[in-house]
């Protein structure tokens, strides 16, 4: 987990990351299209962010789009304008798109785009963010657990089973002792028909100190990413987070008070380590286990993280570096970090809707492996956030992509994070989560 303070930097949307500089359809490639689209270009009034338009509001139809910043886009002649000014290389532009708290447009080919300011090219490809995307149904009651805990794999079975909980997700590192018990666990899981989903917990510090070299860090992450999958495999393990919050060490955020909504708010000089070690993770685990599914992991706001890293690009906005893609993206979702369908930006500023905008950015399930509120609320309010997200989460789950959401944690030693303690229920959270899961069938 991130240390669990109070995040006080807010959530922008967008960061850098490569696009293909031709937006839209075919044309002339200026984005200078006639003497109209040129008149369209005087400078235009800001309005407030109070009037911005209604969610899924589109041009042509309507005459322009507020946004929730008060800016006023237009589209003349297939190009799109900002408060009087070009966006970008856009031309032949058939559709603006208000949704999700984002400017998306799509080009008379019908490839669609999501605007990003941090990145030159000021436009991202995407897939239209409007169609709903189910993910195969059976695991999305998830709890979160340690491998040292006492109680024993068929204890750990039962009262997942108790709660309705289909999935379960525990870190390792090739360490035997560790390994071994998750062996264990997944034996068990196995039996009961439960998915296992493993956290490979390698970081970028070896030794006590940081790893030296992208190929170092490629290496130690393939070597602990085969040797925990080749140990797995036989007993039903085909889920493997690659990783935990990667972008939220000393060693890769420049500051923890950023959204990480831009690229640029991570260290640029470390960057090619921790990517080598989540390259190497994925390609470990595929040598052992070719048709496993591997997830990198994010938090807060880090789509400046995940874009650059998807599109080979450094923090610097350099590009042609090695990409990192993977089968699942899986996100940290505490509440000091906001609503994950309506993350706020910059600390006060208008929201957008993060898993919508990962299901057309990345075209893979969504997995929130970590949420929950903070460690100093009471147990009723516990109880009441837990009905709240998990009702949020499940009604959004056939149409964005949510494979599965997994609480933190099933026992904590206290009463700050667990569900219960040795065994022994927290009345409130715990009815809380039974009651939900309960009443709504995962199908």
């Amino acid at each position: 987990m991130v240390k669990r303070r109070q995040f006080l930097g807010g959530l922008t949307a967008l960061a850098g990351s490569y696009l293909l500089s031709a937006c839209g359809g075919g044309g002339s490639g200026d984005g200078s299209t006639g003497s109209t689209a040129k008149a369209s270009a005087s400078p235009m009034a800001k309005v407030s962010a109070a009037n911005a338009s209604a969610n899924g509001t589109v041009m042509p139809g309507a005459a322009s789009i507020i946004d929730g910043y008060g800016d006023v886009w237009t589209l003349v002649n297939g190009v799109i304008y900002r408060n009087g000014s070009t966006v970008g290389n856009t031309y032949s532009v058939s559709l603006v798109l208000w949704y999700g708290g984002k400017i998306w447009h799509c080009g008379t080919g019908g490839q669609f785009y999501v605007n990003a300011d941090d990145v030159p090219e000021k436009w991202l490809h995407c897939s239209d963010p409007r169609i709903d995307v189910a993910p195969v149904p059976g695991s999305f009651y998830g709890m979160n657990g340690h491998a040292d805990y006492t109680y024993t794999p068929e204890q750990v079975v039962s009262i997942l089973k108790g709660m309705n909980c289909t999935s379960y997700r525990v870190g390792v590192t090739d360490d035997p002792k560790d390994l071994n018990a998750v062996v264990k666990l997944a034996q068990a899981f196995q039996s009961a028909g439960l998915t296992l989903l493993v956290l490979i917990d390698q970081g970028v510090y070896e030794s006590g100190g940081l790893m030296g070299s992208e190929s170092v860090a490629y290496n130690r992450g393939y070597s602990v990413g085969a040797t925990v999958a080749n140990a797995l495999k036989p007993y039903g393990v085909t889920i493997y987070e690659c990783g935990n919050e990667l972008t939220r060490q000393d060693a890769t955020v420049v500051d923890f008070t950023y959204a990480g909504s831009k690229a640029s708010d991570f260290n640029n000089q470390n960057w090619p380590i921790m990517r080598g070690v989540m390259r190497g993770m994925i390609d470990g685990v595929k040598s052992a286990q070719p048709s496993a599914k591997c997830g990198i992991n994010f938090c807060v706001a880090d789509v400046g993280a995940s874009d650059a890293l998807w599109e080979g690009r450094q923090p610097d906005g350099s590009g042609g570096h090695p990409t990192v893609r993977w089968d699942v993206t899986t996100w940290h979702n505490y509440e000091v970090y906001g609503d994950l369908f309506n993350v706020g930006t910059d600390g006060a500023g208008p929201g957008f809707d993060l898993a919508t905008y990962c299901k057309a950015r990345y075209g893979v399930p969504l997995i929130v492996t970590e949420w929950n509120t903070g460690p100093e609320k009471s147990e009723s309010y516990r109880g009441t956030y837990i009905s709240d997200r998990l009702a949020a989460f499940y009604n959004a789950r056939k149409t964005h992509n949510i494979q599965s959401v997994m609480y933190y944690v099933l026992d904590s030693g206290n009463n700050t994070y667990g569900i219960m303690v040795d065994g022994k229920a927290i009345d409130a959270p715990y009815n809380a989560f039974t009651s939900f899961t309960s009443g709504h069938a995962d199908t």
